[in-house]
């Protein structure tokens, strides 16, 4: 699959078309989308598939959530938008489908079995969408080379029947930054973290978002409070809660559940969502949310299985295949903000501004990188176990 696949896609139009809940309802909502996406068949995509593919009538796509999908608007909630676009533009039945939710990724026997069911139940193409589901995912893959494994986040796989697929989510991270540091009064700027330093995806997105601030202002600070947990909606709550007491007037997060926002509304200060527009949940504080559009990507994958054509390359997209973005900055934000995001946009779209560039100092001191360069994409997904200097994890 990754990029002798993921190259065929057109780029995805922002748009605010989507389906929620479960499979086969459609309404307005949000800002992914189901479009965009080019097969690159030819002929009949009813009948189109190679001698090593699956016909589309016969394949089945199964998915492993942390929760389910119809609560909330957080991570769960966004991967299953993409399973939906992706059903809705390769034409699949209900019936193809098949969802394994509230699995926990710290329980990898609980993984394994749904994993197993999956298989069971006939599916040729397993989505596992949480970093903790990594190890279970590969020792399934290993077991039935016949499946195809697509796992969600992590850094494991093995160039066959196991693949692993993630974005450039710290493109959009800086781009909230820039907002938050904006719109700041306190200078204080709180951010909810599902994991801390030894996991790079969080970490990065925390560092490219307090790089951005640090764009805007340079004297805002960023307080962490790491919960431990990809997704527990108490803790989330009791580290917003924190954060706020500590008086952060803006909530920025990286977890499942859209507490963060609403804790600040109620507090009557900003927030800025993730995985999907959370102005939905907090519509008088979330100043903008970063967003995944994760259709095109599944989309391209099943495909690919259909048409024989996958070949276990991972993929890692951002803002120019838009995978990754935010939404437009809310009506209410600080003069000047969205100028200064669409400013900042055009540099990160052109390759301009690499996010991570230069020599970056952190909070103990020490710098990385190099002038010059740009951080390369091995150290953003796997090694960026330090946080940008105006950043303080909290107890």
């Amino acid at each position: 699959m990754g990029r002798k696949i993921i190259s065929r896609l057109l780029a995805l139009l922002m748009c605010s078309v989507l389906m929620t809940g479960c499979a086969g309802t459609q309404k307005t909502d949000d800002y992914a989308t189901n479009k965009g996406y080019d097969t690159g068949s030819s002929g009949d995509a009813e009948s189109s598939s190679s001698s090593s593919g699956i016909s589309k009538d016969k394949i089945k796509v199964g998915v492993i959530h942390l929760s389910d999908p119809a609560e909330g608007s957080g991570y769960t909630y966004t991967h299953d938008l993409g399973i939906q676009g992706m059903q809705q533009n390769l034409g699949l039945s209900d019936s193809q489908i098949i969802r394994k939710n509230n699995v926990s990724d710290s329980d990898e026997e609980a993984t394994e079995k749904a994993i197993q069911e999956c298989v069971d139940e006939g599916c040729n193409i397993i989505f596992t969408t949480s970093w903790g589901y990594m190890k279970a995912t590969a020792k399934m893959a290993e077991k039935y080379p016949d499946v195809y494994f697509s796992h969600g986040t992590g850094y494991m796989s093995n160039g066959k029947n196991f693949n692993n697929y993630f974005g450039r989510i710290y493109q959009a991270r800086y781009l909230s930054g820039i907002v938050a540091g904006m719109n700041t009064k306190t200078n204080k700027i709180g951010y909810v973290a599902a994991m801390g330093s030894d996991n790079s995806e969080v970490t990065g997105g925390i560092d490219a978002f307090a790089l951005g601030i640090y764009s805007v202002n340079p004297d805002a600070k960023v307080y962490v409070k790491v919960t431990n947990s990809w997704y527990d909606p108490e803790g989330e709550k009791a580290a917003a809660q924190k954060l706020l007491d500590m008086d952060c007037d803006v909530i920025a997060q990286h977890c499942d559940t859209v507490d963060p926002q609403v804790l600040a509304q109620k507090k009557g200060v900003y927030s800025i969502g993730y995985n999907s527009d959370m102005s939905k949940e907090a519509p008088k504080a979330c100043l903008c949310s970063v967003i995944w559009n994760w259709s095109a990507y599944y989309t391209a994958a099943v495909q690919s299985v259909i048409d024989g054509t996958w070949d276990g390359s991972n993929y890692y997209g951002g803002m120019n295949e838009n995978l990754v973005g935010i939404t437009p900055v809310a009506d209410f934000a600080a003069k000047g903000t969205q100028e200064k995001v669409d400013e900042a946009k055009k540099q990160i779209l052109s390759g301009e501004n690499g996010v991570f560039d230069g020599v970056i100092e952190t909070n103990t001191g020490d710098t990385v990188g190099t002038e010059g360069k740009t951080l390369d994409d091995a150290t953003i997904t796997g090694k960026i176990n330090w946080y940008f200097k105006t950043v303080t994890v909290i107890d």
